[in-house]
């Protein structure tokens, strides 16, 4: 058995590769450790492609076991089922910064697949899996132009981390997942607490240093057990088809792909397609359809391009920094804790606030460490009427699964903490229009929703997306290009980035890059930062036109208290079997829940239910002070008194000589098991007894009537 064994020293944890040992039969495959988190990864492409493939049929697949955490599955059948939200976000980080490396017209199936077969609770996975992927290609024989990178940074006291534990990243004020080469940036995701934008921009550059460590690492690697390259074949445009539809649509296209609306653009598009199909086939009939589209897109990325890096005009008329206009709108549906509708040109979003009890936060497993609850969520939805399309509706997809992270990870930075804001707290996304940047429209609406909820928001947070057109030297070295504020879906289409961007008007909260090209220098995408944050300013500025402080509490929402109580006595309020806290349930009508340090949130659907479980929790954890008179329940009778309920839970006694005024005989003379009395407290003893007198409260009544019939003295 051939095993080769290299190690790279970055972050907290040195990260060891291993090749040789397992999984032998795929293409590619490699183990990475951290610590005692291991992680295998493996690399397969298919030797033909497929009849009638028209795309690139890249999968990637992570897979979290239980048993790498040394736990059982939960559930009926005991076994993992279908993917976590982590394991689909991890399949998305990891694919992303790959597709861009793989030769343009490459249509084999290929497969990443990464399984975590050893968890220790410290070390996350995902950016293993990560680096697993690529080390994998890099040891196949199939064509990838990596190696690359990826680290995670964390800042804790303003002190920049490689790769955080899960104990430093619950510290952290950042987390940035940075992938690169040696010298250039490729992805990039994460959020961060309101982080300045310089001290981001630093972020980046500390990240690369450790990315171009791990790149050397895995290029040493595959120097010790790296595959030749297989011989392929590439599907790309024919340069014939390429000129006849050059031929036919070329003075036009431009024209149409700058008709003012989406719908009308398609129009013009579609029909001028229509025309170039039709030659293509009357002059090449052995074209497929694959070639048609591939002759069509080139003509229509053309155009797109020439216009803006020659004229500075963008598809829809306005210049590279110019946002589209804007809409903001607050309290759009009646019965709802929260919503909002914003707007940015046509692409809009419909945000709706839930609250709920805190208990309702969401929890799940995590085998690899790390949270295991959230009380903020964010759903995102794409129906397809939001493109003008019919399709299929039911079940969540992993972009909209990967849209709703970006935007949930944008705002939680500015979600208040459960001690001043003890709800859980759900906002859905519902896309109606889209072209271009939803994710970023959800933010804004779901922060304007939550504000109408009267959520109370650090501060508000807006996002805008930038886009890159790019032109080249000859030798493939880019020799301009030009920044797009606000992209379109066209200009995400046929341009060469996507770089999303969140924040405040302190710093940045949320973020996330995609490339088309296989880097960026770092440099670029500073830019691409101020541009954004100029964008963000102006948005934000006009969300405040429809709302900038949160307004009271929806009357649909339910009410919120919290009390303390001792800790040592939460058994009390539980009662035995629940007693206490059922009954007070049952009569409030209100749902309690209790923490650890004695912390009770009591929720209702109204006041007055709330208000009643509240003062039936006061009741409870009073103490009884001398003085003061009290209305109970007589629990029991005795020769020598009456033992009443002073409090829940405490009695005191009435003794016979202090039931009434005179001598008394007989105890039941006066009041009965069952009788409600009032009696004013004397003395509570060292033993914690209790001394009740109703005489004493009965003398008490008399002079005070005495004392209001006594006529007003003249001034």
């Amino acid at each position: 058995m051939n095993i080769h064994t290299l190690t790279a020293d970055v972050g907290t944890n040195p990260m060891t590769f291993e090749t040789g040992k397992i999984a032998k039969l795929a293409d590619g495959a490699v183990t990475v450790r951290c610590g005692d988190t291991i992680i295998l990864v493996t690399a397969v492409s298919a030797t033909k492609v497929k009849s009638g493939q028209t795309w690139f049929p890249l999968s990637v697949e992570y897979k979290e076991k239980a048993t790498a955490a040394g736990v059982f599955p939960g559930g009926y059948f005991k076994r993992e089922g279908r993917p976590t939200e982590k394991e689909i976000l991890t399949c998305r980080m990891t694919d992303r910064p790959l597709r861009p490396l793989f030769p343009k017209g490459y249509l084999y199936e290929t497969q990443i697949v990464a399984i975590l077969l050893s968890a220790d609770g410290v070390n996350d996975s995902d950016i293993l899996a990560m680096n697993g992927a690529s080390a994998a290609l890099c040891l196949s024989d199939i064509p990838f132009a990596g190696p690359i990178g990826a680290v995670r940074v964390g800042r804790v006291d303003g002190k920049f981390l490689i790769n955080p534990t899960h104990d430093e990243r619950a510290d952290s004020d950042l987390d940035l997942i940075y992938v690169g080469d040696k010298t250039n940036v490729i992805m990039i995701e994460g959020q961060a607490d309101e982080i300045p934008e310089d001290e981001f921009i630093k972020a980046l550059h500390f990240a690369q240093e450790a990315v171009a460590k791990l790149v050397a690492a895995q290029e040493e690697l595959v120097k010790l057990a790296g595959k030749e390259k297989r011989t392929y074949e590439l599907t790309v445009a024919k340069d014939n088809l390429l000129e006849i539809a050059y031929e036919i649509a070329g003075d036009r296209i431009e024209a149409a792909i700058y008709a003012p609306s989406k719908t009308e653009r398609a129009k013009k598009v579609g029909a001028l397609r229509d025309e170039v199909e039709k030659a293509i086939k009357e002059r090449a009939p052995e074209a497929t359809d694959f070639d048609v589209e591939q002759a069509f897109e080139y003509l229509q990325k053309k155009a797109f391009r020439i216009s803006i890096m020659e004229k500075g005009v963008r598809a829809d008329g306005r210049s590279i920094g110019d946002l589209r206009t804007l809409y903001g709108e607050v309290g759009t549906l009646p019965r709802v804790h929260g919503s909002a509708i914003f707007s940015r040109g046509e692409t809009q979003a419909l945000a709706i606030t839930t609250l709920a009890p805190a208990d309702e936060k969401q929890h799940f497993d995590n085998y690899a460490g790390g949270e295991d609850e959230k009380r903020f969520i964010l759903h995102y939805n794409f129906p397809p009427f939001s493109v003008g399309e019919c399709g299929r509706m039911g079940g969540i997809n992993r972009r909209e699964i990967g849209h709703g992270s970006l935007a949930e990870r944008s705002i939680e930075p500015v979600i208040p903490d459960e001690s001043v804001f003890p709800y859980a707290i759900r906002v859905s996304s519902e896309v109606m229009e889209s072209n271009g940047s939803t994710s970023m429209a959800s933010v804004c609406a779901g922060v304007m929703a939550l504000l109408d909820a009267g959520v109370p928001l650090i501060r508000p947070v807006g996002g805008i997306s930038v886009g890159l057109v790019t032109e080249n030297n000859e030798d493939g070295s880019m020799k301009s290009h030009k920044m797009l504020l606000d992209i379109i879906g066209s200009e995400d289409f046929y341009g060469d980035m996507d770089f999303k961007l969140c924040g405040t008007s302190e710093g940045v909260t949320g973020y996330q890059l995609d490339l088309k090209l296989a880097g960026l220098p770092i440099a670029m995408l500073e830019e691409a930062i101020h541009i954004a944050k100029a964008g963000r300013t102006a948005i934000l500025e006009k969300m405040a036109e429809s709302i900038i402080e949160p307004k009271p509490l929806s009357p649909h929402a339910p009410r919120i208290v919290s009390v303390k109580i001792p800790a040592d006595r939460i058994g009390e309020l539980i009662g035995p079997g629940g007693k206490n806290i059922k009954g007070i349930q049952a009569e409030s009508g209100a749902e309690i829940n209790i923490e650890d340090d004695g912390t009770v949130h009591i929720y209702a659907s109204k006041q007055e239910g709330l208000d009643r479980a509240k003062a039936m929790i006061d009741r409870m954890f009073q103490e009884i002070e001398v003085g003061k008179v009290y209305t109970g329940k007589v629990v029991s009778i005795t020769q020598f008194g009456a033992f009443m309920e002073v409090l829940p839970g405490k009695d005191g006694l009435v003794h016979v000589s202090e039931l009434a005024e005179g001598r008394t005989e007989n105890v039941e003379d006066i009041v009965k098991k069952g009788d409600v009395i009032t009696a004013k407290c004397l003395g509570v003893d060292e033993k914690g007894r209790v001394k009740m007198s109703r005489r004493a409260w009965l003398r008490d009544q008399k002079a005070a009537e005495h004392e209001a019939q006594q006529p007003v003295a003249a001034e």
